[in-house]
């Protein structure tokens, strides 16, 4: 998915991958002989099931923010040779600030 919405296109991509069509506006051009077409019912529940992971996943896209933030590799030499523990404790703040559902 490209954005934070799911959209027709996205359900498309998810629901028919192989096919080929295209979208004017919002009227679905197919091309494919071998696939049909999904109804509307099915493209909107795809959309609401793709829409429902985007969400449900919120968590890591905060977290990964948080950790890119981090110098992970020096954080964890450093620890090692100063036997302190400054990376595992910056990595349970970020997991217990952004947790899994």
């Amino acid at each position: 998915m490209i954005g934070t919405i799911a959209n027709k296109t996205d359900a498309l991509y998810s629901l028919a991958p192989t096919s080929k069509w295209s979208i004017t506006g919002d009227v679905i051009n197919w091309y494919d002989e071998d696939d049909t077409v999904p109804t509307d019912a099915e493209l909107a529940a795809e959309i609401t099931r793709l829409q429902s992971v985007y969400d449900g996943l919120a968590y890591a896209r905060a977290r990964k923010k948080k950790y890119d933030l981090l110098n992970q590799d020096e954080m964890r030499y450093d620890d090692m040779k100063n036997s302190t523990t400054t990376w595992v404790d910056a990595i349970d703040a970020i997991k217990a600030a952004h947790p899994k559902p």
